[in-house]
């Protein structure tokens, strides 16, 4: 008989994880505690955008001509319990109001509000990212307050989901990672991930700390990459160096790569600054704080490059006050194909230079309506065309294909100045010189 299984929570892991389940065959159940969630996901719409993710969802939710229907969604602890055989734990785990921990509470309940609900064997998977030591403490816990007792195991699982990218992780990822203490755990997963073990993808079995350390390395790595990038790039401004020329050459090095090494305003989003966070806060409680020191620098760095792009505005613009100046800002996602502003640095230093008096006006493909959340004092345009109309400066800050096809020539034409800051490195610099324009880019005083 094929699993069931269950997926709680349904934001941008959970809802991703669900979908890709009932791809690879599972009749899937998927829990949330916000009833307007549900109802949504119910009629084929997904609280974020996600490349594809629409799409998937509709192949199998009932109510769509041709699906499947093998995926569902309830606010109903006891059904979700009833029904599953392996439940995903995909719930956020944001950083702690001031400070640099990871609130584990959205875990916590969702372990203590399924485990009186399995009767019987059942397989507890948490994806979601958690400092190391809390699969340990989530087993007991597991194992005392639910009925089937030592029946219901728990095993952890680590999302590496790219925004942008997160179906295709999901359904091919390029490693899976099981966490386990029980033969059985361990068939069950591979039972889950047949497909895509099928296929090649490695599976690694660990103990339950490396299992929860994984997540937090890679994005730690990750991070200290981008933060290298940009502190090269520090470097160049000071030195006359030029950045992308600087990490094209060092790329070609096959131990150290290409990827990740595209100098500019630096790394956002809900994962890399509050995960990097976070492993400094538990390596402090278990005694080995001097291990990460590093990412403290990294941090710094990275937060670092947001307000040299204000000073680097403000410099084009002549190095006085901002009051009085028009500047356009085409991007306010932390990245492109994604409609997620958090710890977004586009709108961060949109927002320092409207503070300081200057008239900010924003585009973005996706982002608009969670922008003009997070900063609703900022002006917004329906089109790049129409934020840069009459601007003084246009800024560059999220590196969406749109913005790399747009008509110089154009823009130019509704400009009361041809002055372009790249602050992503991922515009043609010769394209916009030859259309009129003075381009200057992050980390590239000669280029």
């Amino acid at each position: 008989m094929s699993l069931k299984i269950t997926v709680i929570g349904t934001g941008y892991l959970g809802a991703t994880h669900a979908a890709a389940m009932a791809e690879l065959g599972f009749e899937v159940l998927g829990l949330d505690v916000v009833p307007e969630k549900i109802a949504m996901l119910e009629r084929g719409e997904t609280p974020m955008y996600e490349p594809g993710l629409e799409e998937l969802l509709r192949r199998h939710v009932a109510g769509f001509e041709g699906s499947t229907g093998r995926l569902r969604f309830t606010t109903d602890w006891a059904e979700v319990g009833a029904f599953g055989d392996v439940h995903f734990v995909c719930v956020n785990t944001p950083q702690k109001h001031g400070e640099y921990a990871c609130d584990m509470s959205y875990v916590d309940s969702a372990i203590s509000s399924l485990a009186p609900h399995l009767h019987g064997p059942a397989l507890v998977v948490g994806k979601s990212t958690v400092p190391v030591g809390s699969a340990d403490r989530l087993a007991g816990h597991l194992a005392e307050h639910a009925p089937a007792g030592g029946d219901a195991e728990l095993a952890w699982n680590p999302e590496f989901l790219r925004e942008g990218f997160a179906v295709q992780d999901t359904l091919h990822p390029d490693r899976i990672v099981a966490g386990v203490r029980s033969e059985r755990a361990e068939k069950l997963l591979r039972e889950v991930y047949a497909t895509p073990i099928g296929e090649g993808t490695p599976f690694v079995v660990t103990d339950f700390p490396t299992a929860e350390l994984v997540k937090t390395a890679a994005n730690s790595f990750l991070a200290t990459k981008i933060s290298f990038i940009n502190a090269m790039a520090e470097v160049c401004e000071a030195g006359g160096g030029d950045v992308a020329k600087l990490a094209e050459a060092i790329g070609h090095d096959d131990r150290i790569g290409a990827k990740f090494l595209r100098a500019g305003i630096g790394f956002g989003g809900g994962c890399l600054p509050k995960d990097i966070r976070a492993f400094m806060a538990r390596a402090g409680e278990l005694g080995a704080d001097q291990a990460l020191t590093f990412l403290r620098e990294i941090d710094s760095i990275n937060m670092r490059r947001r307000g040299a792009m204000v000073e680097m505005t403000r410099e084009a613009l002549g190095g006085g006050s901002f009051l009085g100046k028009r500047v356009a800002v085409l991007g306010a996602t932390f990245k492109p194909d994604s409609d997620d502003v958090r710890d977004s640095p586009a709108l961060n230093v949109a927002g320092q230079i409207h503070l300081q008096g200057g008239q900010v006006t924003v585009y973005d493909p996706k982002g608009m309506a969670n922008a003009r959340k997070v900063f609703p004092t900022l002006g917004y345009a329906d089109s790049a065309l129409q934020a840069v109309r009459g601007a003084d400066v246009v800024l560059h800050l999220t590196e969406w294909r749109e913005f790399r096809e747009l008509d110089p020539a154009a823009l130019g034409e509704v400009t009361s100045s041809r002055l372009l800051l790249d602050g992503r490195n991922a515009l043609d610099p010769e394209l916009w010189r030859r259309a009129g324009w003075t381009y200057r880019a992050m980390g590239r005083p000669t280029a």
